[in-house]
């Protein structure tokens, strides 16, 4: 036996090309069936669940763009059409996760945390202060709802706050997060029979403008 019967055998230059191309396509494959799969999950209103229409995603999602950076960490709790208009719109180097209790958007895999908000701190072992900027939207305008999400609110985030909820919630959310009433006003796919409104922690860009 020779010294060249031990030594590993070595992919051509060539091949190797062709495998990453092949993993990188099967990669974005899995990623478009997730999109499609996610796209087409209807409003549960036994979850308490309204989506967003398209203008209200595309603008929170640049607001945590704008304060994520290309390489940053965004964590969605309870906001499902803001993940999904992140996924369309965020660079490879972004992280974005989905905090959600409706366990059909598991379709997102790993992105995917189980989320109740009867156990805010449970969080799949997701690390505190670990994202850029939180956006929640918690399911139930109700004082308990709140007080529980802004627990999971302020283990996640480095200090970035946004929040939307209804304009009843103002003083609580106020109270427990910190954050004041933003010009921009959220709309939904259904009209809601309550005022909805975006509250932040800190001096926002693009939802600084009143759009009413």
């Amino acid at each position: 036996m020779s010294d060249s019967d031990d030594e590993v055998p070595q992919l051509s230059a060539e091949t190797m090309a062709a495998l990453q191309e092949f993993y990188s396509s099967q990669a974005k494959t899995q990623s478009s069936e997730s999109e499609s799969q996610g796209s087409n999950i209807s409003e549960n209103w036994n979850l308490s669940q309204f989506w967003y229409d398209e203008v209200t995603s595309d603008i929170l999602a640049k607001e945590a763009l704008e304060v994520a950076g290309e390489s940053g960490r965004i964590a969605c709790v309870s906001s499902p059409t803001l993940y999904q208009k992140l996924q369309q719109v965020k660079p490879p180097s972004c992280t974005t996760i989905l905090l959600e209790f409706d366990k059909r958007f598991s379709v997102y895999g790993d992105d995917f945390v189980f989320y109740d908000y009867n156990a805010p701190l449970e969080l799949s072992n997701l690390q505190q202060h670990s994202f850029d900027v939180v956006i929640a939207d918690p399911p139930y305008l109700a004082e308990e709802c709140l007080k529980k999400t802004a627990q999971t609110i302020k283990y996640l985030t480095k200090g970035k706050i946004i929040l939307c909820t209804g304009a009843v919630m103002l003083e609580i959310a106020q109270d427990l997060l910190g954050v004041t009433v933003c010009p921009f006003i959220p709309h939904h796919t259904r009209n809601l029979a309550n005022e909805f409104r975006c509250y932040a922690n800190f001096q926002t860009h693009f939802l600084n403008t009143d759009n009413r």
